[in-house]
């Protein structure tokens, strides 16, 4: 079995998904692991992305967690590895993102790195070391209204900096349009200078293009995925449509939605108007229920299957700011994610036991546990339905004969129209 060339680790599912999507694009055969695998690989990629829920752990959790997943990943012959972290820098004031990245540089004896969340295709553009999102700061983007990770600051080597022990620097924008060469000439410049980490500005994948070739025997990238469409030529891989081929979709079509972003909003509001059936959770509910003898599940179920057979549907606890804050008011932040995410995915394990075979989930937390839910430990990725959001398909015991075809969506990410697209896209 040929060692892969790139291991990759990101810290939450759909962010994964994510990265593994730029990677099928430029031509890498890609396998997506849901946690640190317990055996080597047995088939055939040129790369592999270990899937964590850490973005909201305890640091020394979130390290551990990163850490055993590095060592599986060299174990495979891995000859870089790829920190993978969201396009909205996703993070709180202690971490986990700049103490991750340090403890990988420990391990790998690396004395620098980059650190980018760029990704042009998904208006994420980084310049003079302010993230955008679209036309707007991180700040002025919704994100700071973010239930788990409210980022405040757009400013990311000011946000960077406040996680790490190591000094932290910037690649400028003018820079990285001069080209490898320039970039090279600037990381030796902060090496000389004690900068451990630095941020890269980037405001198109032709910047992220520029930037590949600069990273060529880095030991150690950390980046949104954008800048993995830079790095398969750096390992004489090319874009070619076979990467991404899956099995011919079958079975019924459902949506489970847990995510609260502005985007995903939008496209529950737009997937309701287009008349196609939506049942909303509602944590208050939940919590009631459950204080009956029930969980809620069970009425979800028994409201989706017969609907089921007349096209896909939408199962959803996505809500405004206002609203989400209510409820954590009532029933504490943890408890309300928590809540939700385990209701959420048992209804995605008793979809796909009424026969859901395409199953679109919304959210990273939510993404999480639905895989769990289904123990999948592992995905073939497929072709995209936009960008950062690829089709799936896995192998789980609650769909024995044949698996099923999975997208999970990072809730910031996708058109307005993405729950019908997705379903149009894979047929």
């Amino acid at each position: 079995m040929r060692k892969i060339v790139l291991g990759c680790i990101a810290d939450d599912f759909t962010g994964a998904t994510d990265l593994a999507n730029n990677l099928v694009r430029s031509g890498m055969r890609v396998v997506q692991a849901m946690g640190v695998p317990g055996q080597p690989l047995d088939t055939q990629a040129d790369a592999v992305v270990v899937a964590l829920k850490s973005r909201t752990l305890p640091v020394d959790e979130a390290i551990a967690q990163s850490l055993d997943a590095l060592r599986w990943l060299q174990a495979q012959g891995a000859q870089q590895i790829y920190f993978k972290y969201c396009s909205t820098f996703d993070s709180t004031a202690r971490g986990n993102i700049g103490p991750v990245a340090e403890a990988l540089m420990a391990t790998l004896g690396c004395d620098f790195t980059i650190a980018t969340p760029a990704f042009p295709d998904n208006h994420r553009t980084v310049f003079k070391g302010y993230l955008f999102v679209g036309d707007v700061l991180l700040n002025e983007s919704g994100m700071q209204n973010h239930p788990l990770t409210p980022m405040l600051d757009a400013n990311l080597v000011r946000v960077l900096q406040g996680q790490c022990t190591g000094k932290v620097g910037l690649i400028d924008y003018k820079v990285v349009a001069q080209g490898e060469a320039a970039i090279r000439e600037r990381i030796a410049q902060l090496r000389q200078d004690g900068v451990r980490l630095a941020v890269v500005d980037a405001i198109s994948n032709d910047d992220l293009m520029r930037l590949g070739p600069a990273l060529h025997g880095m030991p150690l990238v950390t980046a949104g995925s954008g800048v993995a469409i830079g790095l398969p030529g750096n390992f004489g891989i090319e874009p070619s449509s076979t990467a991404s081929e899956l099995p011919a979709a079958v079975g019924l079509q459902a949506v489970v939605s847990g995510s609260c972003s502005l985007a995903t909003n939008r496209q529950v509001q737009a997937f309701i108007q287009s008349g196609r059936p939506a049942l909303a959770i509602d944590p208050l509910q939940i919590t009631a229920r459950q204080a009956a003898g029930g969980d809620g599940v069970a009425e979800a179920l028994a409201w989706a299957e017969p609907l089921l057979a007349q096209g896909p549907v939408l199962i959803y606890s996505s809500a405004d700011a206002q609203a989400v804050k209510s409820v954590q008011g009532q029933l504490g932040v943890e408890v309300a994610g928590a809540l939700v995410e385990h209701t959420l995915a048992a209804i995605a394990r008793g979809l796909v036991g009424l026969g859901v075979r395409q199953l679109v989930v919304a959210g990273g937390e939510t993404s999480g546990a639905c895989v769990q839910a289904l123990n999948i430990v592992q995905m073939k990725i497929g072709p995209q339905i936009d960008p950062g959001v690829p089709w799936c398909h896995a192998q789980s015991d609650a769909a024995p004969e044949g698996g099923l075809h999975l997208t999970l969506k990072s809730g910031n990410f996708g058109t307005d129209d993405f729950f019908s697209k997705a379903f149009t896209r894979l047929a």
